[in-house]
């Protein structure tokens, strides 16, 4: 559903639409707001609305609403007419009710009808998206038309296109600060994991649309991998919450999981023109290069008053991770709202053990029980501290952070996502 509402009121009826506005601050403060030039300076007066004035009713303000109407950006229009004693020069309702029939615009002439529809604009939930256009192999234009075409009918959808220069969690900011409903992160999960790291402890439900490479988180919440846009609006109008835990790690936000050592060695691997040639099968051959160059390192592990030593080819530190998240698998599953981080130490001498290792990880995943392997140590935790001898290479939800030593907080309950229905 467009954002913008349309104000309109004949000379005579002036007074009542600026009361109207009055009674509806709240409502009104969430869309954009246009008006001929008289309404328009009226309301702002009268009010701490803003609203955008176009021309005065009598030099064809009217025609410019009408022209807005025919584009799609207007959800209503209220245009409190006098039917007894309108002047000539005053607006005429008969061609703005015309592009609002053949548009399907509501269109309120009195103050019944104009209550009417503000009670039913404020049933329509609020949606801010968040798309990234350099995530994936898709075309995000016509990815972004089909999202638009799915949502906007029964959200009141407001786009944020992120862009060099403007941080994630900027926008965030700005929709939170328009009260925004939900928020919904389109574009790979380091996108998605940005959008979320700003919602922790917000209570505002988080939307996903994945259109990235390994699209891991969605993967764990449960949405379908099949036609995945169409499948994740479904989710998201169907509007089922689920509560699941967060993290930080050196105060970033993270949902999915910190890797070190061979899966940040994989990661870096795995550069956007392979990913572009190959998609995931990227991973695969990235993770196959990063055998080559990986050796066992020293680690300490704190846990809560207790430490661990460990040789070690590659630690996880995972919140969440679907099973193709093969080196989260100590445990065979990651629980998303168990209060708990599950750390996960593998060690490989070499190629062949390593394959090994990791075909008996993605085996437990499957039949979801605990990897029976030497080379495996598994463990929860909810406060870590980690640091290696030599310091290794972190990835954080798919994104190169720096080396160790690392900081890892469970923050238990800590996001709001919608999922599919169990």
């Amino acid at each position: 559903m467009p954002a913008t509402i349309a104000l309109i009121a004949h000379d005579s009826k002036k007074d009542e639409i600026v009361n109207f506005a009055r009674q509806h601050i709240p409502l009104l403060a969430r869309y954009r707001l246009i008006a001929t030039g008289t309404t328009a300076e009226r309301i702002r007066s009268a009010t701490t609305l803003l609203i955008e004035a176009v021309l005065p009713g009598a030099m064809g303000g009217d025609t410019q609403i009408a022209a807005q109407v025919c584009s799609g950006e207007v959800a209503a229009v209220i245009f409190l007419v006098d039917p007894l004693y309108a002047q000539l020069h005053e607006p005429n309702i008969q061609a703005l009710l015309r592009v609002c029939n053949v548009h399907n615009v509501p269109l309120a002439t009195n103050l019944a009808t104009a209550t009417a529809i503000i009670t039913a604009l404020a049933k329509v939930p609020i949606a801010h998206l968040i798309f990234n256009p350099v995530s994936g192999q898709g075309n995000p234009e016509q990815d972004l038309t089909l999202i638009q075409q799915l949502l906007s009918p029964y959200l009141n959808l407001k786009v944020h296109q992120t862009e060099p220069g403007i941080e994630v969690e900027q926008l965030v900011q700005l929709a939170i600060a328009d009260e925004a409903d939900l928020i919904i992160a389109s574009g790979g999960d380091g996108t998605i994991s940005e959008v979320a790291g700003a919602l922790i402890s917000t209570g505002i439900p988080l939307g996903i649309i994945p259109r990235g490479t390994a699209n891991a988180f969605a993967v764990s919440l449960g949405i379908p991998r099949v036609l995945p846009i169409r499948n994740a609006c479904q989710v998201i109008l169907a509007n089922y919450t689920r509560t699941i835990d967060a993290a930080r790690c050196n105060g970033l936000p993270m949902i999915l999981l910190a890797g070190i050592g061979y899966e940040a060695a994989t990661i870096e691997l795995a550069s956007r023109e392979l990913k572009d040639q190959w998609g995931a099968l990227a991973y695969l051959m990235a993770g196959w290069q990063a055998f080559e160059g990986q050796s066992l390192f020293e680690t300490i592990i704190e846990a809560e008053g207790t430490v661990y030593e460990f040789q070690a080819n590659a630690i996880t530190v995972a919140n969440a991770a679907p099973p193709t998240s093969v080196l989260a698998q100590g445990a065979g599953q990651v629980i998303l709202d168990d209060g708990q981080l599950d750390v996960t130490i593998a060690t490989a001498e070499t190629k062949l053990q390593g394959v090994s290792v990791m075909l008996k990880m993605l085996g437990a995943a499957l039949i979801k029980t605990n990897t029976n392997d030497q080379n495996v140590v598994h463990f929860y935790g909810r406060q870590l501290k980690i640091t290696t001898d030599p310091p290794q290479k972190v990835v954080l939800d798919g994104e190169i952070i720096g080396t160790t030593p690392i900081e890892v907080e469970c923050i238990p309950n800590g996001l709001t996502v919608l999922v599919p229905r169990p």
